[in-house]
């Protein structure tokens, strides 16, 4: 557990780093959370110890007893898998098509049982609601079950206050924005409410994917090929108001994202990061001179080699893309 040993001590106190070659012209200051500096690669480490933490020490999750059940598209099953090995617990990991088997073998290497659901929901056309059903089957068909929901569960939300936190004392109070990737909206609620809490005046945005249904209960459809942020229904952790503004990004745009990233910062980071980048791009110029912008960015990007980084894939699903600009040159280093 996080008693100050072992690997779960780890979690959380991630870096905040000034992004200077990624926009280079810009009158904005830009620092990104490098949440990938967790020690199972993601953000979702957070969730993962603080919806198993209370009830390990409350003796209603028991190793070598209890199971733990979860849908995941990846990063929440790897944090869970982690802190499930750590603690005795077995965990089952109900995933679908999309999740990457790098993903998989990262879970099954932790000791995690996965579960593929391999047909979508036939009323939204979406695995989410698929995979749901399927962990309420395991429930309650595996003695001693227990289904943490990532998408209900209030702790979801409270690990990430310290999220917040962090970036607020590492910047001394003086941020302006926040933007962050909304999925079980776990992450844009803690933040949210933190901010709110305590009067700081930071406004949130909150980028979603086109078709997800979190801010537009009746989106269009739109096929999806990476997962990480937006979703088929609204998750119960979303309350309205959470954000100030809302950005819908595609495919391609968590592409370019990624990889504008990766030739500028040198930061290799996943889909939802790319998301993220894209998303500020859009907005920059509507943001006032001198403003300080905090970017969360939820995962490192080894885990989308096969995808995202790979041209073959990139030019077979998205054709020929440009290629990014590279930003300052190496003499700016100090």
């Amino acid at each position: 557990m996080s008693d100050g040993t072992g690997i779960l001590s780890t979690i959380g106190s991630t870096p905040l780093v000034e992004l200077v070659r990624l926009f280079p012209d810009s009158p904005i200051r830009v620092f990104a959370k490098l949440e990938g500096f967790n020690p199972a690669g993601s953000i979702k480490d957070r969730p993962a110890l603080a919806m198993l933490e209370q009830r390990i020490r409350s003796g209603e999750l028991v190793p070598g007893e209890s199971v733990v059940v979860e849908s995941s598209s990846g990063n929440l099953g790897i944090g869970l898998a982690q802190v499930c090995r750590y603690v005795g617990l077995r965990f089952v990991c109900v995933v679908d098509p999309r999740a990457s088997r790098q993903n998989i073998a990262i879970m099954r290497a932790l000791g995690a049982e996965v579960e593929q659901v391999t047909e979508p929901d036939p009323a939204t056309g979406d695995y989410l609601p698929a995979r749901i059903r399927r962990v309420h089957e395991l429930a309650a068909r595996i003695p001693g079950a227990y289904w943490p929901n990532q998408y209900g569960n209030e702790l979801n939300a409270m690990a990430h206050r310290t999220t917040m936190g962090e970036i607020v004392e590492e910047l001394d109070g003086r941020l302006d924005y926040l933007i962050c990737a909304a999925s079980s909206c776990g992450t844009l609620r803690g933040c949210a409410e933190y901010v709110r809490e305590h009067e700081l005046g930071v406004k949130i945005v909150a980028v979603d994917a086109l078709g997800s249904a979190i801010f537009d209960p009746c989106p269009p459809p739109v096929p999806r090929l990476l997962p990480g942020h937006g979703a088929a229904t609204r998750p119960p952790l979303h309350r309205p108001g959470l954000a100030d503004s809302v950005v819908h990004v595609g495919d391609l745009d968590c592409v370019l994202g990624c990889r504008r990233l990766a030739a500028t910062e040198a930061i290799l980071a996943g889909g939802s990061s790319g998301a993220v980048v894209s998303a500020l791009d859009g907005l920059r110029h509507s943001i006032p001179a001198g403003a300080t912008c905090a970017l969360v960015l939820p995962d490192r990007g080894e885990r989308y080699l096969d995808t995202i980084y790979d041209d073959s894939w990139v030019a077979a699903h998205f054709g020929r893309i440009p290629q990014p600009d590279r930003g300052s040159p190496l003499a700016t280093l100090p």
